[in-house]
């Protein structure tokens, strides 16, 4: 059943937090299995091309841009034509290991072409709860951001079982592109799904669903639109875990926008200002 949500009013202040969102410097990006990859797991090189060719033009712009990926593992089953996800870690990590290898080769070649350099940072939980390796790892993003190089992210599933076992915190990438955000100190961040935004119920289920383009205020009533599961296999995230992060970037004062990633053109329309996606302003900005 569709939420009785009050959206009214909003016009002007999403307006004013649209052209704020317009001159972030800062942007971490975070795309999902199901938009870089084909469902047998062999990457998608049609879109991956169009989402590096979207970042090449922010870079061009001078923006900074921090790209976190997923889509290890399922490009690690592709290469090595497994059909069905293994369930024990082990497996798992060893698809990691290898689709790490692909995924990473491939950035970096298409990024090449465009005369940008990439650079690959693999974290866990512990090195961004500890201060020291926290430290060490933003100093590493700005040395890298200085120098004009995308760093591309991804939780590091060799070492950590959260994402592959899907567990907790980080548990997914859009609780690492949060984290992530926080420790750059990004002006936003874009979560690239596999739907436009957020909807008021499941689009899958009710066609009609209303897309809320702006959500001032994480409300209970708001949770409740987000299903707990990816509406992918081959991906660990869903529409809760980006309201989590949501959560956590508004909180650090970050703005965030979900948007459709089978659209990779959307990174330049969010960064112009347009109305895509579902925008949510970073906490104490909005007036109520």
């Amino acid at each position: 059943m569709t939420q009785n949500l009050d959206l009214t009013s909003v016009t002007a202040a999403e307006a004013e937090v649209r052209r704020r969102v317009a001159e972030a410097q800062r942007v971490v990006i975070k795309v999902g299995t199901s938009s870089i990859t084909h469902t047998n797991g062999r990457a998608n090189l049609a879109m991956l091309e169009r989402l590096c060719w979207a970042i090449v033009n922010e870079l061009n712009r001078e923006r900074e841009v921090i790209l976190v990926t997923s889509g290890a593992i399922a490009i690690g089953m592709g290469r090595l034509q497994l059909t069905e996800r293994p369930t024990n870690i082990r497996e798992k990590q060893a698809l990691a290991a290898v689709g790490q290898c692909d995924l990473m080769n491939i950035y970096s070649r298409i990024m090449n072409m465009f005369g940008h350099t990439v650079a690959q940072i693999l974290l866990t939980k512990d090195d961004i709860e500890d201060e020291l390796t926290r430290t060490n790892v933003m100093n590493t993003f700005e040395a890298l951001l200085e120098r004009g190089v995308l760093p591309i992210v991804n939780e590091n599933d060799t070492v950590s079982t959260l994402e592959v076992w899907h567990n907790g915190s980080f548990g997914d990438n859009d609780t690492l592109s949060a984290h992530v955000a926080r420790v750059v100190g990004a002006d936003l961040l874009i979560l690239l799904s596999d739907i436009d935004g957020l909807y008021a119920c499941d689009p899958r289920l009710e066609p009609e669903a209303e897309l809320l383009t702006f959500i001032p205020t994480l409300t209970p009533e708001i949770m409740s639109c987000a299903t707990s599961s990816s509406s992918s296999k081959r991906g660990t995230g869903g529409m809760r875990t980006k309201l989590l992060a949501a959560e956590m970037a508004t909180a650090a004062g970050i703005d965030m926008v979900i948007a459709n990633g089978n659209r990779p053109e959307n990174i330049t329309g969010i960064l112009e200002g347009e109305g895509l996606g579902s925008l949510f302003p970073r906490k104490g900005t909005v007036t109520e």
